[in-house]
């Protein structure tokens, strides 16, 4: 029964482990010219996906499909810098072995030969409870791990905005006025090219 137990647990760990880097890869892209990926210049955004900022993307992405339809614009998630990835994904993985072995029933100390703590006791008699509350808590901690705060828009790889240095979003009339003095300046360099020999 316990090897029927810990399979099952492994098996709900390794598919949980799945759907989260599915979901992730998933979020990575949004390229919305038909014409791919040397169409024309590209306008790069990175954001802060558990900020709530993907959805000021994607009003972007159609404020800018209307204006610019020559512009290929793509969108991902900013990745906070240092460990704080690393360390959420851990506790991702902690928090789904965690309420696999509450919800059944499964007591380590035991296995390893010591007295069972009165909170592992508390979690065994109230496992529902014990599960919620481990859930919205550990996904709290994950949620301050990633928020970086990000709004980073790069155009050709050069970056034009970053929220993270000005403390705020652009406005479409400077993002436009931004996109319009690069597409200028782009325009210049390949007109002022000697092709005389």
């Amino acid at each position: 029964m316990r090897v029927f137990t810990l399979s099952l647990c492994l098996f709900v760990l390794l598919c949980a482990l799945t759907c989260k880097v599915n979901a992730i890869e998933k979020v990575k892209e949004a390229p919305l010219t038909k014409l791919g990926a040397q169409a024309g210049p590209t306008l790069k955004f990175f954001y802060c996906y558990s900020c709530g900022y993907r959805k000021m993307f994607e009003e972007y992405v159609g404020i800018l499909r209307q204006k610019y339809p020559e512009l290929q614009v793509v969108g991902e998630n900013f990745n906070p810098p240092g460990y704080n990835m690393l360390l959420a994904r851990f506790l991702f993985a902690a928090k789904i072995i965690i309420i696999v072995l509450i919800l059944s029933g499964i007591n380590i100390s035991e296995w390893i030969g010591q007295p069972t703590p009165s909170w592992w006791q508390w979690c065994m008699a109230n496992r529902i409870f014990a599960c919620l509350m481990l859930f919205v808590l550990s996904n709290a901690i994950e949620g301050m791990l990633v928020a970086s705060g990000a709004f980073e828009i790069h155009f050709n790889d050069v970056p034009v905005w970053s929220k993270l240095e000005t403390g705020r979003v652009p406005q479409p009339p400077e993002l436009f006025q931004i996109i319009d003095n690069h597409i200028r300046f782009q325009k210049l360099d390949t007109d002022n090219i000697d092709f005389n020999k």
